[in-house]
């Protein structure tokens, strides 16, 4: 290897690195899913078959349930903390689209959005590696010492302990 190839390759690293941690932030693929049902069922009503009808309110749904799919992928990914709303509402899109979509795009559309709803509602944020821009405080080690047997316990500005005990309660 050359030495410019040397130098680049910590760059690629530290690009992939960073990849990696942005993705797993997020229920990328549980979105990804739930956009590519949506796209899906969308090309299915543009598919040129005798089969496909479009009657009065029913024609409008075919096109808006699919489309509210792809939007509540794309939110997925920008918007992770209210990843159970999206879940939720992409689930029920996914079995209404039975009925609107072409049977939910032909049965591949609508089983990519119940996938990726069921996905985007089981994953769960990684607690080991906080975000990169949270601010950490040390803790002192009086902290320590008073709160030994609940090291879990988040408390709230003003609290003494978590579980006060009966003198302290008054």
């Amino acid at each position: 290897m050359s030495t410019e190839q040397h130098q680049t390759a910590p760059a690629v690293r530290e690009t992939r690195g960073r990849w990696r941690r942005w993705r797993r932030a997020r229920p990328f693929t549980a979105a990804v899913l739930i956009a590519l049902g949506g796209a899906e069922m969308l090309a299915t009503l543009r598919a040129p078959l005798g089969v496909l009808l479009h009657i009065g309110p029913q024609g409008l749904a075919a096109y808006l349930v699919p489309t509210i799919l792809v939007i509540c992928g794309v939110l997925l990914i920008t918007t992770p903390q209210q990843r159970v709303f999206y879940a939720v509402i992409s689930l029920v899109l996914g079995l209404v689209s039975w009925l609107t979509s072409n049977l939910g795009g032909f049965l591949v559309g609508m089983l990519l959005a119940l996938i990726g709803g069921a996905l985007a509602f089981a994953w769960t944020p990684d607690k080991d590696h906080p975000p990169t821009g949270a601010a950490t405080k040390p803790a002192s080690d009086e902290d320590e010492d008073e709160h030994e047997d609940v090291a879990d316990t988040v408390l709230l500005p003003g609290m003494q302990s978590p579980d006060p005990s009966p003198v302290d309660r008054g």
